[in-house]
């Protein structure tokens, strides 16, 4: 069976007390966890809440920056995302989501060095805590602000460079759902995966994300959903929702659908 958690992105104005309840009452066992909201609440407070309600966290974001681009210098993003993993650790998240951060000023090759080193420090460290790191690349423009990875092919190269079980991948439809390259390769795919994430689109995004509704896009994702978990994927299916699409809908309508498409794919 397939199981599919709620990105708190998508309810971005909701407080993590409200994600929580509102998920498991529209019927999902599993939530991604983002570490402004869980801070906001309290740490541990919401360590408490998310067992209490059975909520699994399929993945938590994010750590990274370590280019320097949002600001921070390079030793205090890296103890950032030790503090990222400890929460990780302690929530028994699926994954950790990790970005480089953007190129910023820095030539090319020395961006991509402080992203190793940050890697080569921060690895030994999750895997000490049994925890998965996973970098997502982001083929769209404005991956640009987030990553230095933005070809699939980027991204397994650095994992074969790695070669830890704690170093895997995101793959995210919403940003290759339609790129005949990957959907032909999924099966080479399996082995890499730590979580699917699962956006629809009605065309090409620009200056930034725009996802629509379930089912409303161009994307083949019931095909994808099914082809994966076909192939022996059995990791979770997170569903993340933003856009000018989606931000004049209710919350609540943007779960119910979310949920009833789901349920239709009879893999819920």
């Amino acid at each position: 069976m397939a199981k599919f958690s709620m990105n708190q992105m998508t309810t971005l104005r909701w407080s993590f007390e409200q994600d929580c309840f509102r998920y498991r009452e529209a019927g999902l066992s599993a939530i991604h966890v983002w570490r402004d909201k869980i801070h906001d609440y309290g740490e541990a407070k919401g360590a408490i809440l998310l067992e209490e309600l059975e909520l699994e966290v399929s993945a938590l974001s994010w750590a990274g920056g370590f280019t320097g681009s949002d600001g921070r210098n390079f030793k205090d993003a890296l103890e950032d995302a030790r503090h990222a993993v400890d929460l990780a650790h302690e929530l028994d998240a699926g994954c950790l989501i990790v970005y480089s951060g953007a190129r910023g000023g820095h030539i090319s090759k020395h961006a991509q060095r402080l992203f190793s080193g940050a890697l080569s420090e921060l690895i030994p460290y999750a895997e000490a805590h049994d925890v998965t790191l996973a970098i997502k690349p982001i083929r769209h423009k404005y991956g640009c602000a987030w990553t230095l990875i933005r070809r699939m092919t980027d991204a397994l190269q650095l994992i074969d460079l790695i070669d830890s079980p704690r170093f895997k991948l995101v793959l995210d439809l919403y940003e290759f759902g339609d790129q005949p390259d990957v959907l032909d390769n999924l099966h080479l795919l399996i082995p890499y995966l730590a979580l699917v994430q699962v956006g629809d689109r009605c065309c090409e995004p620009q200056e930034e994300p725009n996802r629509c509704l379930l089912g409303n896009g161009h994307l083949a994702l019931d095909e994808t959903i099914s082809k994966l978990i076909q192939l022996g994927y059995c990791g979770p299916f997170d569903i993340e929702l933003m856009g000018r699409d989606v931000q004049k809908l209710e919350y609540d309508e943007v779960l119910s659908h979310s949920v009833g498409y789901l349920q239709a794919m009879k893999c819920h």
